[in-house]
């Protein structure tokens, strides 16, 4: 049923089928006959930065960028969910047209730019939503606040968002706010990761309960790159680290309209980076922090493959958009039988 559908939804211009898309889903939600698109995957309870997960199948950010669809979104069997990116201030991103999909390549480039409805809808979506499974919330700057005050945006965002959420994903590598990734290297990351976890730590003495902070890392960045980042990582004793973000690059869509269009490649091409980015980190971790791994997931035998390199916990996004919530059965299944196959190690996660 969903390959009917996303054959009727891909004649459409993206983001409207992308808005259709997930009122349709509300409505199947409503009427109860959500599981005619797939089955849930099996019962994998995870537990990742002190967070129980039914299963380690997430959703990424960006598909419920202000949580409007988050019940409907739930009952497909995800183990948690990722809202966002959010911004203190809403903003319409960037002009249209700015997403664009390469369908036999299974890739989509963005170039959306945080368009979001801003900090404040989101959380009262979520106080309303009542949704019970994890939840992780994306925190991001505005377009035109400057790179020397992100931070600031950061604060406020996880100010409001904390007594929300399970975990925080801190966003610094999209590229589609300009100077953005800046915020991953020097002293502009140390600053920004020190900030936030002494927050953190006031926080949760407010709430009573700690939030883990992730942080999201891009798949552009070379080996010396990713060993200063996993150190500093380690430095400000950060709970996670989700790999990757979209790539720059065009390996594997050359010819197509994705490499003639700016913004953030995903999808199957950029399996093979995001998850080399992936391995370098859990090397240079060693298990003393989690990653959620993420980026071109089209199977459950993609979803093995990145747990192999390192990953405790796998999100979808664009395979999702492909593939439909039959993906998310699938790479549970996986899971499982990896795990079931997988020798006894005990560990901190």
């Amino acid at each position: 049923m969903y390959s009917l559908l996303r054959h009727l939804l891909f004649r459409l211009e993206p983001e409207l089928s992308h808005s259709i898309a997930l009122n349709s889903l509300d409505a199947t939600y409503r009427l109860g006959i959500g599981r005619l698109f797939g089955s849930p995957p099996p019962m994998l309870p995870k537990r990742v930065m002190g967070i129980e997960f039914p299963n380690p199948v997430g959703l990424a950010a960006g598909l419920d960028k202000n949580a409007d669809h988050l019940r409907a979104l739930g009952s497909l069997g995800f183990g948690f969910i990722e809202v966002g990116t959010v911004t203190p201030r809403p903003q319409s991103g960037n002009p249209k047209p700015r997403l664009f999909r390469c369908p036999e390549q299974r890739a989509l480039v963005n170039r959306m730019g945080f368009n979001n409805k801003g900090v404040d809808h989101l959380v009262s979506r979520v106080r309303t939503a009542g949704y019970r499974g994890v939840l992780g919330i994306n925190i991001g700057k505005n377009f035109d606040t400057p790179v020397e005050r992100a931070t600031e945006d950061y604060l406020l965002c996880l100010r409001k968002v904390y007594p929300f959420a399970d975990y925080v994903v801190v966003n610094i590598s999209s590229p589609n706010t300009p100077g953005l990734r800046d915020l991953q290297h020097g002293d502009a990351l140390d600053e920004l990761l020190a900030t936030l976890k002494l927050e953190q730590r006031q926080l949760a003495l407010q709430y009573e309960r700690h939030v883990p902070l992730v942080v999201k890392i891009a798949p552009d960045l070379d080996a010396e790159q990713i060993a200063v980042f996993a150190a500093k990582l380690l430095e400000h004793n950060i709970d996670g680290v989700a790999a990757t973000n979209t790539t720059l690059s065009r390996v594997g869509v050359e010819g197509t309209r994705c490499a003639e269009e700016a913004g953030g490649l995903s999808g199957r091409p950029m399996f093979d980076a995001s998850t080399e980015v992936l391995r370098q980190l859990n090397r240079h971790l060693r298990g003393a922090i989690p990653i959620i791994g993420i980026g071109g997931i089209h199977s459950g035998r993609d979803a093995v493959r990145k747990s192999k390199a390192g990953a405790s916990l796998v999100q979808v996004y664009t395979g999702f958009i492909y593939r439909g919530p039959r993906l998310i059965g699938e790479i549970g299944r996986a899971l499982k039988l990896e795990d079931d196959e997988r020798p006894a190690v005990l560990g901190p996660y």
